[in-house]
């Protein structure tokens, strides 16, 4: 947009300053297309021929990128992250869905006390990946403002501190992926509230945990994975599913605190797992949208899992360089 903004101006001759684009000081990625890069034969070595001094650089890991013909190669990127440099390949091949092992139907009720509650009455641990790092993280800061600035132990207190917070978004993820696939594995219906997290973040005394527990991110995997599995997901508005009652429909006022759902009915269930009832029930009225369809997905590996399991995602982490 600034470069796009930039010549438009020169263009139209503007007076004055044309708004010359600001470029990052310190950026972490470039992406190349189908030029400026050439693999060396045993696609072990990748040499880049942008001028831009960075030049061949070797491979590190045990992908299977030589099974691949260059041409199916159609992005190729560069990525820094705290622990090394990372070479990215998005290959265009034929998505293929996988079998599922259950035709279930599941609601789900995410929320902060439990990762998420389902309708069959199981609750997933939170991690709480952030908070169990934080003392850590907090330390490996303080050091950053101890050491002088310029000097080489600051930058290496700034990498420590980075490689700190690297490790917790990767459990995060991996954390949500794995969640996801087994969820959309068992079951052909997957329902889910629609949640405005932008919005909610907003709440100073929440926002710490609510990014912890990473509903977003855990949503995206679920959308993914259903197409894999030829799944469907629904996303249901969440509005009074914890005050309704899953059995006979009335409206039970609770506080947060209250974590019992009790009705007249005689219904007595844990609070999150009344939500997912409904929210499944919901689902089943189709009252939702259907998320069949993922894009922009986080860069991830799984343990064991072979290239063209990974390189079905938007973008695959390779080893570091």
């Amino acid at each position: 947009m600034s470069i796009a903004r930039f010549y438009d101006n020169c263009k139209a001759k503007k007076a004055g300053k044309k708004g010359f684009p600001r470029f990052q000081k310190d950026n972490r990625s470039v992406e190349y297309k189908t030029s400026g890069w050439s693999l060396h034969p045993t696609k072990r070595r990748i040499t880049f021929t942008d001028k831009k001094s960075i030049g061949e650089v070797k491979l590190l890991g045990k992908w299977d990128i030589h099974t691949y013909s260059v041409k199916s190669i159609k992005r190729v990127r560069l990525v820094r992250k705290a622990d090394g440099y990372y070479c990215q390949f998005a290959i265009d091949i034929e998505v293929k869905s996988e079998q599922r092992i259950g035709d279930g139907e599941l609601g789900l009720d995410v929320g902060l006390e439990f990762f998420y509650s389902d309708s069959n009455g199981h609750h997933e641990e939170n991690p709480r990946f952030l908070r169990k790092a934080e003392k850590a993280i907090k330390h490996a800061q303080r050091q950053i403002y101890k050491k002088e600035k310029g000097k080489n132990q600051r930058r290496i207190a700034r990498h420590r501190y980075a490689k700190k917070h690297l490790r917790v978004n990767r459990q995060r993820n991996e954390h949500a992926l794995r969640l996801a696939r087994c969820v959309c594995k068992a079951n052909a219906l997957v329902a889910y509230e629609n949640l405005n997290v932008q919005g909610m973040v907003r709440n100073h005394c929440l926002a710490k945990s609510i990014n912890d527990v990473a509903w977003s991110l855990f949503r995206r995997w679920l959308e993914y994975f259903a197409t894999k599995f030829n799944s469907t997901v629904v996303a249901v508005n969440p509005r009074m599913t914890s005050q309704k009652c899953s059995d006979c429909g009335t409206i039970v006022k609770k506080t947060l605190s209250t974590r019992t759902h009790k009705c007249v009915c005689g219904c007595e269930l844990q609070r999150d797992v009344n939500a997912a009832i409904n929210i499944l029930n919901l689902a089943k009225t189709r009252d939702g949208q259907s998320q069949s369809n993922a894009t922009g997905l986080a860069t991830s590996t799984l343990v064991g899992e072979s290239l063209l399991e990974q390189v079905t995602r938007m973008s695959v982490e390779s080893p570091c360089l």
